[in-house]
């Protein structure tokens, strides 16, 4: 189908998605349309996919239950072809609105899992090896460190700029809902925020962003997060390796070394308790640990 080409040209040229965004994209719209001929009895037209009736999308997430198929995968599936549809009917070729009608199949909300000290500590040491560029090897140690060393969510990091750099033991941060705090800044984050700024080509003053692409605009969470990719092949991370997971990293790190969560609550910017207590994994040994040192059966 042209029409399928057309669009995974616009996603690669004006969405600037990546090959392998795009070839993924592609194979979700592709699936569909398998599943349509076998549906309908015919490889499908305009008209056809402009006359689909809710049924008929709800036939199709059926089939992909029954497949046994993940729920975030039939999720994305959707978003995918609901941009598909987007795409037909601004280029005046299919009007479709039952599509809009389907609801997004419900996942489970999960907290990336941490990772061991040794490999977040091998993630930061090793991710200027995936740059061919010096300087942007610098920039990504830098990050990784604001993540793993502060706390920090990596929209935060992302959005400091250049007056926000920490020149003593602690910065101040605005997180969500412009809450701000004060986290610390270890000696050696400090120094591979500095070690990036000698090593950038790009004049990084004032209120201008302070991690910038390789363009010299503001870095984008997309880079960082391709980076946490190949981090994973390169290591062989699970797939909870995710820039966010060393954020989680920092938190459980600290609880399993003895920090309060109240403490820890603060650092990371949580307006409740609560949300920490989800946020972070004591493990088993440190439970068993403290019930040792503090319970009087157990000294006993």
């Amino acid at each position: 189908m042209q029409a399928l080409e057309d669009w995974r040209i616009r996603l690669a040229t004006e969405k600037r998605m990546s090959a392998h965004t795009v070839e993924a994209y592609g194979q979700d719209v592709t699936s569909f349309l398998r599943f349509l001929t076998a549906h309908l009895g015919f490889l499908p037209g305009f008209d056809d996919l402009a006359s689909l009736e809710l049924r008929d999308f709800r036939a199709w997430l059926a089939e992909r239950n029954h497949r046994g198929l993940a729920r975030t995968s039939t999720a994305r599936a959707l978003s995918t072809l609901r941009g598909f549809f987007r795409f037909l009917d601004r280029s005046d070729r299919a009007h479709n609105a039952a599509i809009g009608a389907v609801r997004t199949p419900k996942t489970a909300k999960s907290v990336p899992k941490a990772l061991d000290e040794a490999d977040a500590l091998k993630s930061v040491e090793v991710v200027a090896e995936l740059s061919d560029q010096e300087w942007i090897g610098k920039r990504d140690v830098a990050v990784l460190m604001l993540l793993y060393g502060c706390g920090l969510r990596i929209g935060e990091a992302l959005g400091l700029d250049r007056n926000q750099v920490p020149d003593g033991d602690t910065m101040l941060i605005t997180g969500k809902g412009g809450k701000q705090r004060v986290v610390p800044v270890l000696p050696v984050v400090r120094a591979s925020v500095d070690d990036y700024l000698a090593a950038c080509p790009y004049a990084v003053e004032g209120d201008g962003p302070l991690f910038l692409g390789a363009r010299g605009k503001r870095l984008a969470a997309g880079v960082v997060q391709r980076q946490a990719r190949r981090l994973r092949a390169l290591l062989g991370l699970p797939e909870t390796a995710t820039p966010h997971a060393f954020r989680h990293s920092f938190a459980t790190h600290l609880l399993a070394g003895g920090g309060d969560l109240r403490t820890i609550q603060e650092l990371l910017g949580h307006a409740s308790l609560s949300t920490t207590q989800r946020y972070t994994d004591v493990d088993a040994a440190r439970l068993s640990a403290v019930y040792r040192a503090a319970h009087p059966r157990a000294r006993g």
